[in-house]
């Protein structure tokens, strides 16, 4: 397939670590201009160095995406310095695994706050320089939880289901003005965002121990991400087991319920109170 990527602008949130440290590396192998953005700065200073070092082009940026000025700060310098933005990686994300009985509003704001409003505050931004380009394509990153759901994980569920009917109605709303919008949606990717996931009522690491799948490479995810976003598809799934779930629950929307209670009782089962 023909390299769409060289020469064109790219803008990756949550740039620092896991499926966006990889978008940026494999954006950087075909040739594009990107900008890494992360709340973690040294980290975005240091992907967009090896990328550098590796012969690409790439600078970094510290990003709070739940900061809609400094998002639209971001958004401008980049058209600024660059003449345009082709891409906008909507990737920044975070979860917190438990029972909403035990989840206070705080923890529903930060992820309601990074992983959709970082969002929403990304869209429009680029959405605001690409109409007045006349072209572009927003890429945001949902996940195989926003399409299926998933008890215990309730908060990022919400949030991704958000992400992805924001994606999919605008991608219809866009389409005459030359720009497109695609949502991403994953099955387990091997990232940071389990380590960094906080667990209530639970020990981490047992919980984490208990997910049912095998975690992709974020090197192969990334591939993948940009295959999609080449042949312009609405929605990219991924791996197999993760359309295969996604197509069942869509034909059979009562597939998921046995699994979904089995993930309650087993979270259950590792509750530190003697609560169940």
């Amino acid at each position: 397939m023909m390299n769409m990527f060289k020469d064109k602008v790219a803008v990756v949130t949550g740039a620092a670590s896991g499926i966006g440290r990889s978008l940026c590396e494999e954006l950087g192998r075909r040739d594009a201009v990107v900008i890494a953005a992360d709340i973690n700065a040294e980290g975005a200073q240091h992907v967009a160095s090896s990328i550098r070092t590796a012969g690409g082009r790439a600078s970094s940026a510290y990003l709070d995406v739940s900061n809609d000025e400094e998002v639209q700060r971001l958004i401008d310098s980049t058209v600024s310095e660059n003449g345009r933005i082709d891409y906008m990686f909507n990737n920044a994300g975070v979860a917190i695994k438990g029972e909403v009985r035990d989840m206070n509003l705080e923890h529903w704001r930060r992820v309601i706050d990074i992983n959709l409003m970082g969002v929403v505050y990304g869209t429009t931004a680029a959405y605001a320089s690409m109409v007045r380009q006349g072209f572009g394509h927003i890429v945001n990153i949902g996940s195989l939880a926003g399409l299926i759901g998933q008890p215990t994980n309730i908060p990022y569920v919400t949030s991704k289901c958000a992400v992805i009917g924001l994606s999919t109605s605008l991608r219809v709303e866009v389409a005459d003005l030359g720009i497109n919008v695609s949502v991403v949606c994953p099955g387990y990717v091997q990232t940071g965002i389990y380590d960094a996931t906080a667990v209530l009522k639970a020990n981490h690491k047992k919980v984490m121990a208990n997910i049912p799948f095998k975690k992709m490479d974020a090197g192969k995810a990334a591939e993948l991400i940009l295959q999609g976003v080449a042949r312009n598809r609405a929605i990219i799934v991924f791996p197999f087991y993760a359309r295969v779930l996604w197509w069942l629950s869509r034909l059979h929307p009562g597939f998921m319920v046995p699994l979904s209670h089995k993930l309650v009782k087993d979270f259950r089962a590792l509750r530190t109170d003697t609560e169940r």
